[in-house]
């Protein structure tokens, strides 16, 4: 007796075992139960990502921890490019994370790096009207030394500009014609050496005469003012005379006479003093309105007249 086989039955039962075989190679080979979870974020460049291919590493302070997903022009702004990585799910990516394009060794293969994420700073979130969370970034260093070259280049381009114009023909000229203007100056003035050490010889001596001058007007100011404060206190003391009096009469009307007579011989000596004062000071008038040196440099005695010798002469 002959058992028969379905060949249908065994067939489907081959190929499903061999799927299942399939699907777990295929589940061990990417990993199993120990399979990375990955979260999507997103950044924009605004500089070349040229060298920088899907999947490259995207590293964290040097470890990698996701690979690049997608790499897309805006096609609104087109120096900006969109870029999407798979970060390993757990990253600590936050607020102040920075991400930068960076090429390793001579090779000159891009990957991103990260850094930053200060421990005080909260997670990086999706804000409203975005997809993913959007990592800041920064210029990286090839874009900032371009900057660099760029900005000295123009600032040298500039100052040689400014030199052409400095040494052009008219200026250089212009310069020539300084010099020998300067030339021609300190010519004349060693010229005149003699006449300049002259004239300040002479200012020296008219400087040394107004010094001796105010000297000597100083004595002279003094007894003028000693003069006045004389005569104030004259005119204080008739004042106060003349007060004294009138009270003198209104108090004991019946000395009037007796106090007058020694009061008046008083009055009248001091009246007499301040004539003679006055005379002084309108001689001394009289005297600076004929001859004003005499002020500064003293008065000449007056030459003998005819007939006026030895003793008998007559002085100022």
């Amino acid at each position: 007796m002959e058992t028969k086989v379905n060949y249908t039955i065994v067939g489907i039962f081959v190929l499903v075992l061999g799927g299942a075989l399939i699907a777990g190679v295929l589940w061990l080979a990417s990993g199993g139960a120990m399979q990375k979870k990955y979260d999507i974020y997103r950044a924009v460049e605004e500089e070349s990502v040229a060298g920088l291919n899907l999947n490259a590493p995207v590293k964290y302070n040097g470890v990698e921890v996701g690979k690049v997903l997608n790499i897309q022009l805006d096609h609104k702004n087109p120096e900006r490019v969109n870029l999407l990585f798979a970060i390993e799910h757990g990253t600590p990516i936050k607020e102040d994370t920075i991400a930068i394009l960076n090429t390793q060794g001579l090779t000159g293969i891009a990957y991103v790096e990260l850094s930053g994420g200060a421990l005080n700073s909260p997670p990086l979130r999706t804000t409203a009207g975005n997809e993913y969370p959007e990592i800041r970034t920064e210029p990286s260093l090839s874009e900032r030394l371009e900057n660099v070259l760029s900005t000295v280049l123009a600032k040298l381009d500039s100052t040689t500009n400014n030199i052409n114009s400095i040494l052009s023909d008219k200026n250089r000229a212009a310069f020539e014609n300084a010099l020998t203007d300067i030339a021609t100056t300190a010519h004349t003035i060693a010229a005149g050496k003699d006449k300049f050490d002259a004239a300040m010889s002479n200012a020296a001596l008219t400087f040394e005469n107004t010094s001796q001058a105010t000297a000597r007007i100083g004595p002279v100011l003094d007894d003028i003012g000693r003069s006045a404060e004389a005569v104030a206190k004259m005119g204080d003391q008739v004042t106060l005379t003349s007060a004294g009096i009138g009270k003198t009469v209104d108090s004991l009307g019946g000395e009037v006479k007796r106090l007058s007579s020694e009061t008046l011989p008083e009055l009248e000596r001091l009246l007499g003093e301040l004539s003679a004062l006055t005379i002084s000071l309108r001689r001394l008038s009289e005297q600076t309105e004929r001859d004003p040196r005499g002020l500064l440099f003293g008065r000449k005695p007056v030459p003998d007249g005819p007939g006026e010798t030895g003793f008998g002469a007559r002085k100022p």
